[in-house]
């Protein structure tokens, strides 16, 4: 059997680590075995899911050196690689359920759905599909979809019994099929669900292995029924442990920045970047700590991979980078390292606008500039200290309103950035230079500073969200109950 896998990341915001790191585990096992390694984009989510967002994660993804052998930028003989090129494809798997008894049509309102959830819940039960539209004859199915009623189907899943899952790490786990829900498969407008395209397209691409995320262990009995139903080969599964906060939290970007394009923005090495993620899930034979991403592959052992809770800890990645910096690279190599990563003629001709009016004498340059070619900024709560006009938490609701509106705006134009803040300060009826304030000091680190918004679009969306999110960390941070009563103040705003 060919050794085949693949990563199918969904192209709706900043291309994560998680993403990455699941890329190399995928690449390295298929690529040791001499087989290929798939990228695909599962972008049937049409609202948010955008062709830029696509764009950015195949760039990051060739910048880490995590090269795929078929995917929607090099084709193959397993395409098309987008979901959304592939809708055509799923209606008659779901027909073939249908016509098997193993599917069936729910014409179930979500108000029902409401209420029938609220009620399992209340008596203590896990909220699932209670079969209501598996008693319907024939003959009232066959009126309801002539009268065009809105209707999704819903995969048949065992009311008793358990579902031994196979997982080539963790050996064989049981999950009762009273926890499983009887999944939609074709949404009402007509398009698949994750679930039924996943197992379509894992098996028409002839994957082999799906190396993915622990938190899908309880989705696996689904998919397992699934191959079942068409009566597939099933593929083995790996379940990957998460990457985590130091605080062992899951990995999310109110703690640590996840977007590969902040650590390339903060000038990490792509090489050190894969080799760190190497390492937080596996290691090498003779127990070093520093390896290439081709030694990784010659050296790689699934077995190797430990099922231990992986941290992804920033000083460790940055210790790992200078050892690649100091060990790896001559003087001039790293001087062209640097000139290619920032200190180059194209960016200094956009700094230059911002600091022409304000210096007198190239010696001021720098001291003017620092925090465009800065990592994060040397911030705490006395930092804030000028902030004259806004209470210490209206400060902090400043920021994380302006966190949640930058991490939406793909416009990052400077003119587009100045209407995202005009338009914040008018729904919260504050002054402009109020909102601003903070802003200015998240950013720069200084109350004052050449244009922000001309700034933060050189600055760029993952450098600029990330010190947002430091300028509140700086500031104690939010709590679960400040976030949870800032967000509704935040949709109240909108509406």
């Amino acid at each position: 059997m060919k050794v085949r896998t693949r990563v199918a990341p969904s192209p709706t915001g900043d291309p994560h680590v998680g993403t990455a790191y699941m890329a190399l585990f995928c690449r390295a096992l298929a690529h040791k075995h001499g087989g290929e390694f798939v990228l695909r984009i599962e972008d049937t989510d049409a609202v948010r899911s955008t062709a830029e967002s696509e764009a950015v994660i195949l760039d990051s993804l060739k910048w880490l050196g995590l090269d795929w052998d078929e995917g929607p930028d090099c084709g193959g003989p397993h395409g098309p690689y987008r979901q959304s090129d592939r809708k055509h494809l799923y209606g008659p798997y779901a027909a073939q359920l249908i016509a098997q008894g193993d599917a069936f049509h729910c014409f179930c309102t979500p108000e029902r759905l409401t209420e029938m959830r609220a009620e399992q819940m209340k008596a203590g039960k896990t909220a699932r599909y209670d079969g209501h539209c598996m008693s319907l004859s024939a003959e009232e199915v066959k009126s309801r979809l002539d009268d065009n009623t809105p209707h999704v189907v819903r995969m048949k899943v065992p009311e008793e019994g358990t579902c031994l899952v196979q997982d080539k790490l963790r050996g064989e786990i049981e999950i009762d099929w009273s926890q499983i829900d009887m999944q939609v498969l074709m949404k009402t407008d007509g398009n698949p669900t994750y679930h039924l395209a996943v197992v379509v397209d894992d098996h028409l691409m002839e994957i082999s292995h799906i190396i993915r995320g622990e938190e899908w262990i309880n989705s696996a009995p689904k998919h397992i029924l699934l191959y079942k139903y068409f009566g597939w080969p099933m593929p083995e599964l790996v379940h990957m442990p998460l990457l985590r906060n130091p605080d062992k939290s899951k990995l999310s970007k109110r703690k640590n920045p996840t977007s590969i394009n902040f650590y390339k923005d903060m000038g990490f090495l792509p090489e050190a970047l894969v080799n760190y993620l190497g390492m937080l899930g596996w290691s090498m034979p003779d127990g070093e700590e520093k390896f290439s991403l081709e030694q990784m592959v010659n050296q790689f052992d699934i077995n190797r991979i430990s099922l231990g809770a992986p941290v992804f800890d920033m000083e460790k990645l940055k210790w790992l980078n200078g050892r690649w910096l100091r060990e790896e690279l001559t003087d001039d190599q790293l001087a062209d390292k640097l000139i290619k990563w920032s200190f180059n003629r194209e960016t200094l001709l956009q700094v230059i606008p911002l600091i022409k009016e304000r210096v007198d004498v190239f010696s001021e340059v720098a001291p003017i500039s620092t925090f465009l070619f800065d990592g994060m900024l040397a911030l705490d709560e006395s930092s804030f200290d000028g902030v004259k006009n806004l209470e210490p938490d209206q400060v902090k609701l400043v920021l994380q309103f302006a966190l949640w509106r930058l991490e939406a705006q793909r416009d990052w134009s400077a003119e587009s950035l100045n209407q995202l803040f005009v338009q914040l300060a008018e729904q919260l009826d504050y002054k402009i230079r109020d909102v601003l304030a903070p802003m200015f000091i998240a950013i720069s680190g200084k109350p004052v500073s050449p244009p922000l918004f001309d700034s933060m679009s050189l600055l760029g969306p993952d450098m600029t969200r990330a010190r947002v999110r430091h300028a509140l960390n700086s500031l104690g941070g939010v709590s679960k109950k400040q976030l949870k009563k800032l967000d509704k103040q935040y949709v109240a705003l909108a509406n």
